[in-house]
């Protein structure tokens, strides 16, 4: 519960503190598309995740308010600690009124727990640091169990629901992107998915498999010069550009058909396949993948181990450790593919040949008359040119 305060004045208006800028928003991955460094965050995000922390962090605020408790107790989530351990004062638990009581582009200041506009002070919460992190973190493990039966519950669940579509595939539409016996690089943007896509350079350029974003993921592959070749998700993190890019667009619908994203993908001209499937849109992409025919699924940004599933803090990413089951002998992790590919030819052995391949000619040449002949005048006219570049020089 957010602690109680009454409203008060302060005595000093120039008391040290953090100030800045506030942009409001409940939904922190819309926030960090217009956050500015220097300016503070004001979230509502219970369980602050590591994606997320990350996000902010990129954008270099200068504080972070938090609605919502940062650490909840229901599992370990990783977010609070990124930030705290960024220098980044965190403000926790100031209760949902802040959402309303802070305009957005509203001067405030922050001075220890405390937030103030002008001479009043007008939420207060909880100032993280390192030690109450820590203790919320062990608490937090103590719960862990508790959750995990949550998720087997919820995996239980999932499968009831869409067996079909998951043993048999009934329920995945058709699509024109051409997938059959090619390679698939699924990117989500999640954790590292920078990271990911740059160490996948070498392995894209040989390969060329089928691009295919996740929503923000397709913008991140635009971002690093490449063009994917489908979009799959619910839109509502992707960009209008990247909806026009020409990539095949697939929008990811509830199982009762009903898709919040069509709407606006139909505002932009666009008509595109629908999905309707229980889960999460790299779920969506994973069966698409598999179904069509994919020789092999490379995951990008997505969610690998049980503390990534909860970190999420969905009860939908059971469905995910479910897809992976499903299509399990297809698909590696980025970081597996980039610790076991090598380029075919290394810079070395390109090198080496090329001087095997120039002395194989070379004595070629003159093993025949004609071919001394020729290395003959080639001789002549390099020392013809060499005395010409020597009579400029000096």
């Amino acid at each position: 519960m957010p602690l109680k305060f009454t409203r008060q004045r302060a005595r000093d208006p120039e008391t040290p503190g953090v100030r800045g800028v506030v942009r409001v928003d409940a939904r922190t991955k819309n926030l960090t598309k217009r956050l500015k460094p220097g300016e503070i965050a004001v979230i509502d995000h219970q369980d602050i995740d590591k994606v997320s922390a990350e996000a902010l962090l990129a954008c270099r605020p200068a504080a972070v308010i938090n609605a919502a408790p940062s650490i909840s107790g229901r599992y370990p989530n990783l977010g609070p600690e990124i930030l705290v351990d960024a220098g980044i004062p965190l403000i926790d638990d100031v209760g949902k009124d802040v959402m309303h009581d802070l305009a957005d582009g509203q001067l405030v200041r922050i001075d220890g727990d405390q937030i103030w506009v002008g001479d009043e002070v007008v939420a207060k919460g909880q100032a993280f640091d390192h030690e109450l992190v820590q203790s919320s973190m062990t608490e937090a493990r103590a719960g862990l169990a508790v959750q995990l039966e949550a998720f087997a519950a919820n995996t239980m669940e999932y499968l009831r629901r869409e067996r079909e579509l998951l043993l048999d595939g009934v329920g995945v539409p058709d699509i024109t992107t051409k997938i059959d016996g090619r390679h698939a690089l699924i990117v989500v943007r999640g954790y590292h998915y920078k990271e990911d896509l740059r160490m996948l350079r070498s392995y894209i350029r040989e390969y060329r498999p089928v691009l295919i974003g996740v929503d923000g993921g397709a913008d991140a592959l635009l971002e690093v010069g490449l063009k994917p070749d489908m979009v799959v998700g619910d839109m509502d993190s992707v960009s209008d550009a990247t909806l026009r890019c020409g990539a095949e667009i697939v929008v990811h619908a509830y199982r009762d058909g009903n898709a919040p994203g069509l709407e606006r993908v139909h505002r932009l001209g666009i008509e595109p396949v629908v999905f309707p499937a229980t889960g999460t849109s790299e779920d969506v992409a994973m069966l698409l993948a598999d179904d069509k025919g994919a020789e092999l699924i490379v995951a990008v940004g997505t969610h690998a181990t049980l503390v990534e599933f909860l970190d999420k803090g969905r009860s939908g990413m059971a469905s995910t450790f479910l897809t992976r089951l499903r299509v399990g002998g297809k698909l590696i992790d980025a970081k597996g593919v980039s610790r076991l590919y090598r380029s075919r030819i290394s810079n070395l052995a390109l090198t080496l040949m090329l001087l095997g391949g120039l002395s194989a000619l070379f004595a070629a040449l003159w093993s025949t008359t004609g071919g001394r002949a020729f290395l003959q005048v080639l001789g002549a006219r390099w020392d013809d040119l060499w005395s010409f570049v020597v009579g400029i020089v000096t």
